[in-house]
């Protein structure tokens, strides 16, 4: 009866903890995000882009700068100075406040975003290539037991329900300007890296029982593909009209799960209970669709906007017993906008600065309960040229909030903090004197 009772007591407690009745710990390990909503499917999927993207809101599609990296268009890499080689690394930081109906956390994070290069391959063509964050899990919960008869029974018991882990993109993409108008590229990508999800019961007062541990451990890998076009034109004199396009295609996520269980004993032993390793199938990347456009004039100002649909809807993950939990199809809206007061002035620094602000709204792949989980944020940056060339700091202030109080969910409010180096050199430059 006792042991029935626990049984019960265990799987709603887990249960609990997900959504809506955890109490969340106030200390945990490094993690590469901390959120409760990365329980589900791959976890928090990353916003693409360096701070150039990230400060106008996380547009690209349609954006075309010779002064840095878009990534998210490889067409649009074709527009540079001929000669000119770019790097680009970036860090972020992310302060993140959830609550729910009853508790609440905070929580930092620390993270490299990107690391990026693009040069020159012929004339009108130019590569890129580069490694950056695809989605980060990373939630911890612990609960003690509040049955008496169970206390009673084995003692002081604590659950904990914690994962950690993180995918990466590597890719290596070219574009090339095939006439005045129009730009293609191409992208290929290799999406890797480990998830670990685990779920314990820890006796704390009776050496007499075991603590249990077990958990899932994946290990993934995926090849992918994606194209780009981008059409440019002179809508009036000094006023440019991009319009963009990418495609990814569908992928699956192919590697390895582990399935395990083990004791552990009060001296710290380790037994293994059980071990099977599988094939991972049914996780697939879906394709996506993002089209995006900009306006711009001259070097003084430029507006765009972007949309981008994912149906994650036939993707299968791991089910949570008693949460319903279903994937659907994700979309995003970003409108993003900068201003340069005179980009080569030779007095005043600030009016070489680079002003920038966006907004996004993001409906999420995760449906819980029924409710899609929703995300709004306004964006904040600035670039600030150092030396000669397009040589820059860039920086962008991301503020949103994802999910609600509503509903029997979480609330989560965040700021993130993003700082990147941006460098510019001409190589192979001929000098017209010694």
């Amino acid at each position: 009866m006792y042991k029935n009772s626990m049984k019960k007591r265990t799987i709603f407690t887990i249960i609990s903890l997900i959504i809506g009745g955890g109490v969340f710990a106030q200390t945990t390990d490094a993690l590469s995000t901390y959120t409760p909503y990365t329980v589900f499917g791959i976890g928090e999927i990353a916003k693409q882009g360096t701070s150039f993207n990230k400060s106008m809101g996380g547009i690209g599609v349609g954006l075309r700068d010779k002064r840095f990296i878009n990534m998210l268009n490889p067409a649009s890499v074709a527009f540079r100075d001929t000669l000119s080689f770019m790097a680009d690394f970036g860090v972020e930081q992310k302060n993140i406040y959830s609550s729910d109906a009853n508790t609440s956390s905070a929580f930092n994070i620390f993270n490299m975003h990107n690391f990026l290069v693009s040069f020159p391959i012929y004339k009108k063509s130019a590569m890129m290539m580069g490694i950056t964050p695809y989605s980060n899990v990373g939630y911890k919960f612990s609960q003690k037991e509040t049955d008496i008869e169970i206390i009673n029974q084995y003692g002081d018991i604590t659950y904990q329900k914690f994962g950690i882990g993180s995918l990466s993109k590597a890719f290596i993409a070219g574009g090339v300007q095939l006439n005045k108008y129009l730009s293609v590229g191409l992208e290929a990508n290799y999406i890797f890296g480990t998830i670990d999800r685990n779920s314990n019961m820890n006796f704390n007062s009776q050496t007499t029982y075991r603590n249990m541990i077990t958990g899932w451990d994946y290990v993934l890998g995926s090849m992918g593909l994606k194209v780009g076009a981008q059409a440019h034109s002179k809508v009036k004199e000094n006023y440019d009209l991009t319009v963009g396009a990418t495609y990814s295609f569908k992928s699956s996520l192919k590697g390895d799960i582990t399935r395990y269980a083990k004791t552990e004993t009060s001296g710290g032993t380790l037994d293994t209970v059980y071990s099977v390793t599988n094939n991972v199938q049914g996780i697939d990347i879906p394709s996506e669709l993002a089209l995006g456009f900009s306006l711009k004039k001259g070097d003084k100002w430029v507006v765009g906007a972007d949309y981008v649909y994912q149906n994650w809807s036939n993707t299968n993950f791991q089910e949570t017993p008693g949460v319903d939990f279903t994937t659907s199809a994700s979309s995003q809206i970003k409108v993003g906008f900068e201003y340069t007061p005179n980009m080569y002035d030779i007095r005043y620094y600030m009016k070489r600065v680079s002003y920038r602000a966006g907004f996004y709204y993001e409906n999420s792949y995760m449906n819980i309960n029924g409710n899609n989980i929703k995300s709004t944020g306004i964006t904040l940056g600035a670039n600030l040229p150092i030396y000669q060339g397009h040589n820059a700091v860039g920086l962008a202030v991301d503020m949103g909030q994802r999910g609600s109080l509503k509903n029997n969910l979480v609330r989560e409010r965040y700021v993130m903090f993003i700082i990147n180096i941006h460098l510019h050199d001409i190589w192979f430059q001929k000098f017209r004197y010694d």
